[in-house]
């Protein structure tokens, strides 16, 4: 059975009348049907969001740059900051780790079964730890110790190791380093970090221990982009668990690592199907 090929439109612009008929009258007269459509205004500043899934009438693939061409126009009428790509050509996704390996082996496995669009490119890690259940999932492994004085060289090779593999997005699946400004700087909208607490509560090193200390009755996890101000980059998407005092600090860990799996991967979803917009140090959120 042939699947007729899908195709993504997302933009972001001053808010002004006639955006939605625009947008939809170009595709309709380009024989394209509208799969699936989302808009927000936010008021208070003032701008206007939209996602937008289609597909042609027949099952031929289209000219995605003839398409850019027609609407580039329009873009420039409305000031939008838009992108069309197609929903066949899946991300690739750098997965970076220290040696917790929880949200490494929930990643791993959504994406072996086919509910992560994602074309996982390879694991980088400051430890050795998770090389073998990596290169058992055949996936290349990189290993980048941080030699003392030497991070600066380390997160080069990092760098470097994005552009070698054409990456479209990284996610620190616990990898457990503050990245550098110059780091946060080259994957600027396009590294996702999992926080193991409900921020902006217990920030830094070991939140869970923070939150049992102060007696907390409901533990959590956030997914944010990273920015160089240490876990307050816009947040995606956060969830809870109500615990009680009877849980130990140990008992917190285990319970709060079953949440920040299941937050890190609704947020990279989300990511990669273009669901996710920014709005200053806040974010757009189509489900």
């Amino acid at each position: 059975m042939t699947t007729t090929p899908q195709y993504l439109l997302t933009l972001r612009c001053p808010d002004r009348k006639g955006i939605v008929a625009t947008v939809t009258t170009l595709l309709a007269d380009q024989d394209l049907l509208i799969v699936e459509s989302h808009q927000f205004e936010d008021h208070n500043s003032g701008m206007f969001f939209m996602r937008v899934l289609f597909a042609p009438e027949s099952c031929a693939p289209i000219d995605l740059d003839r398409l850019r061409d027609l609407f580039r126009p329009i873009a420039e009428r409305f000031d939008m900051d838009w992108a069309f790509r197609d929903v066949a050509v899946k991300p690739r996704v750098l997965l970076a780790v220290s040696r917790f390996g929880h949200c490494l082996y929930d990643l791993l496995h959504r994406w072996r079964s086919g509910h992560l669009p994602v074309e996982i490119v390879g694991v980088v890690s400051n430890h050795d730890d998770m090389r073998s259940f990596t290169e058992w999932n055949n996936l290349p492994y990189h290993h980048l110790p941080i030699a003392k004085g030497e991070k600066a060289a380390q997160e080069a090779r990092i760098m470097a190791l994005v552009d070698e593999l054409d990456v479209d997005l990284v996610v620190l699946a616990r990898y457990m380093q503050i990245l550098s400004p110059e780091l946060c700087a080259f994957l600027d909208k396009r590294c996702i970090n999992i926080h193991h607490s409900f921020l902006p509560s217990f920030k830094g090193a070991k939140p869970y221990h923070q939150a049992h200390a102060r007696g907390v009755k409901v533990i959590g996890a956030t997914a944010h982009y990273v920015t160089t101000d240490l876990d307050e980059g816009p947040i995606i998407e956060q969830d809870t668990k109500r615990v009680t005092h009877s849980r130990s600090a140990d008992e917190l860990v285990a319970i709060g690592q079953e949440v920040e799996c299941a937050v890190l991967a609704r947020a990279v979803r989300w990511h990669v199907e273009g669901r996710v917009m920014l709005n200053g140090d806040r974010t757009i959120v189509f489900d």
